[in-house]
């Protein structure tokens, strides 16, 4: 049986429930991440931990554990699960209090769950690319907490499902922000552009990771915003996630990128990635 962590115990995921009045479940009231398991390791536990305790911070919400206590924690569930290659997701609620929309008087206890997913490398989609639509960024304007308010994420990505599409690119008054799951970057005369960090975009883990690459191989990178005429007129395009590493973009509405295939940096970008990967696993196995 699939085990999940409930507050403070594992238990079999059949037997786990969600009290009515969690602040979670009325408000959104609440931050999450979602790690990549490769070869049963943690992928970047330290910068998701970072960025999770800076969005529990942003709502004043206080983390019940230690980084090095969560980490156990999590570990123990992707063995238990004997997760090899997949994500596991947690969530910090502010907890169970009657339903008033500001904090709850006194202490209450946060509420945190976590459970694991065993998930493949979308193979197909990183190899031959995928096709994007363009959406109206209606969301807040406190984009880099990493809530669990996601109903305009869930219907801009139902928006790009209905039409066909694998993603759905959030844009305001025509500046290209970020994807509804994702990162997104454009490539323009071998220059790698993408959104600067502010509080329209979440700061994608993998995000770090490829501008960090790019710039450790010289690969010219810019942190600029850019426009969604701009985006149509690039030479590359590509999305990062969590879970979709580095995927390139082929067309956009009805614009073909490019030649129609993934392009050269693209790709070079997704092996620097890979390699990343398998370099930090590694390392972990052998501590």
């Amino acid at each position: 049986m699939k085990k999940v962590i409930v507050d403070d115990q594992m238990i079999d995921e059949s037997a786990a429930c969600i009290n009515m009045f969690d602040r979670g479940y009325h408000f959104g009231d609440g931050v999450y991440e979602v790690i990549r398991v490769w070869d049963g390791e943690l992928f970047a536990f330290d910068e998701h931990f970072n960025r999770f305790s800076k969005s529990a911070t942003k709502i004043k919400i206080e983390i019940p554990y230690t980084k090095d206590d969560l980490k156990e924690r999590i570990c123990k569930l992707v063995k238990e699960n004997n997760v090899q290659l997949g994500t596991v997701f947690f969530q910090l609620t502010r907890g169970v209090a009657p339903r008033i929309h500001e904090f709850p008087p006194g202490f209450t206890k946060p509420v945190f769950t976590a459970f694991t997913t065993e998930s493949g490398i979308l193979e197909k989609e990183q190899n031959d690319g995928v096709e994007v639509i363009l959406t109206e960024d209606i969301r807040w304007l406190l984009c880099e907490i990493k809530s669990i308010n996601l109903l305009p994420n869930v219907l801009a990505k139902q928006d790009a499902k209905s039409r066909g599409c694998f993603e759905a690119v959030f844009h305001r008054d025509g500046i290209v922000t970020e994807g509804a799951l994702s990162n997104i970057f454009i490539i323009k005369d071998r220059k790698v552009i993408t959104h600067p960090v502010s509080r329209l975009i979440l700061n994608g883990i993998t995000r770090q990771f490829v501008i960090q690459l790019a710039e450790e191989n010289n690969i010219p990178m810019i942190q600029h915003e850019f426009g969604n005429d701009q985006m149509l007129s690039a030479d590359e395009v590509f999305l990062t996630s969590t879970p979709w590493e580095v995927m390139p973009v082929i067309r956009v509405e009805e614009k073909i990128i490019g030649k129609g295939i993934p392009g050269t940096i693209t790709r070079q970008l997704q092996m620097l990635f890979r390699e990343k990967i398998v370099s930090n696993i590694r390392s972990s196995k052998q501590k």
